[in-house]
């Protein structure tokens, strides 16, 4: 099961990646069209918006799995073992309380905004459980991975990667 984890966060990174990539190529073509006279191509610019909040929300597990989110370890390095693993179960589990909540409600969101036929305000008209779908997907996972850190917290196992090797290491 750690295993299949692992390997959806990295596939999670790599939707991230080509969200990136779309990204660039989006403002790309924007500043492209925009120099030639009198041509634009509407709804570019939410193009590249969603792009980027997709690889946001995409890169919330992995991100989480290395330790790139803000973390206080300097409460963490001068306490005692007993008060630290206390500390730990405690943020792991409002943690998971947190990304859990935020997960239903990117999944609500996604789903009320497909059964209202909600579009984005721009030219294009774009359906917006499209874009809202790599949210709904970002916070599964990041609330997957919180569960699955406390899990192996539990278990006496690790989950942060030790090193940036784990990224690119296939398993």
């Amino acid at each position: 099961m750690d295993k299949l984890a692992r390997a959806f966060y990295k596939f999670l990174m790599f939707l991230a990646c080509l969200s990136m990539v779309s990204a660039l190529l989006a403002i790309t073509l924007n500043i492209a069209t925009r120099l030639v006279d009198g041509w634009s191509i509407a709804g570019l610019d939410g193009y590249a918006g969603y792009s980027i909040a997709a690889a946001l929300f995409l890169a919330l597990p992995s991100a989480f799995m290395h330790g790139s989110h803000i973390r206080v370890t300097l409460l963490l390095q001068n306490v005692g073992p007993r008060v630290k693993a206390v500390l730990e179960y405690w943020s792991l589990g409002l943690g998971v309380l947190v990304s859990s909540y935020l997960a239903w409600f990117s999944c609500r969101l996604v789903w009320m905004s497909h059964s209202y036929h909600d579009v984005a305000p721009t030219g294009d008209a774009t359906p917006m459980w499209i874009p809202q779908l790599t949210m709904a997907l970002g916070t599964v996972g990041f609330a997957m991975a919180f569960c699955h850190a406390l899990i192996n917290r539990l278990r006496g196992q690790p989950f942060f990667a030790e090193s940036s090797d784990e990224l690119t290491r296939i398993e």
